[in-house]
């Protein structure tokens, strides 16, 4: 499920948002389900090969290897307790940055994150994909997968607080970085600028016109 591919950027897409971040680093992309976060991970170009972890990738693998018609439902926990190994070996063995899809709405999975990132050596990045609860339900929808209505609530209700904080420009406790991009810029993909070294406070998001490059993008799928 680990693979590693070069691509050409379009020229079309020279301004997409801009994140710097370390070699060995965790970027974890948060928002509420149905925002986009898969949409501006498909659009994602790197200098090195990256790592990119997303529940769907897995979801998929297990769709193909079950009977047709079989609920999601059956297969979730699943799911999640796949997407948690992977993320655990990823963090541990990834030589390159690792990105990291979760909606990260709850104060105890950024701390997780927070944990296993010092744990293992890598600086620690939050990207927030922000939408209205609205938009994000028309995006469920839209992909043919919906939440069940207790748990988007739960989603809807953890979000403000933290998109409030970065909003202010306030990086959380334990992050190294905090950005906040809405979904018209996450439409135009997503840019890392690899460095080396530590940072001690991050680069925020930003959108910049580059000029077309190749590149190799690792990815799990």
């Amino acid at each position: 499920m680990t693979g590693t591919e070069t691509t050409r950027v379009d020229p079309a897409t020279y301004d997409r948002v801009a994140v710097r971040i370390e070699r060995r680093s965790l970027l974890v992309v948060g928002g509420l389900p149905g925002a986009g976060k898969s949409t501006l991970l498909r659009g994602l170009e790197a200098d090195v090969p990256v790592t990119v972890l997303d529940a769907d990738q897995v979801r998929a693998r297990l769709r193909r290897l079950l009977p047709a018609g079989t609920p999601y439902s059956w297969y979730r926990p699943f799911v999640h307790l796949l997407q948690l190994a992977r993320l655990v070996a990823g963090a541990f063995g990834a030589a390159g940055p690792l990105v990291v899809h979760d909606p990260a709405t709850g104060p105890l999975a950024r701390t997780a994150f927070r944990a296993l990132g010092a744990l293992t050596g890598r600086t620690r990045h939050l990207l927030w994909l922000d939408c209205t609860p609205e938009a994000a339900l028309a995006g469920q929808r839209a992909r043919g997968r919906v939440l069940l209505g207790w748990s988007f609530t739960r989603h809807a209700r953890n979000a403000p607080r933290l998109r409030g904080r970065l909003l202010a420009g306030d990086t959380p406790s334990g992050w190294h970085s905090g950005s906040i991009i809405d979904r018209a810029a996450a439409r135009r993909g997503l840019r890392l600028q690899v460095r080396e070294g530590v940072s001690g406070t991050g680069d925020p998001a930003r959108s910049v016109p580059r000029p077309p490059v190749t590149h190799r993008k690792g990815e799990n799928q």
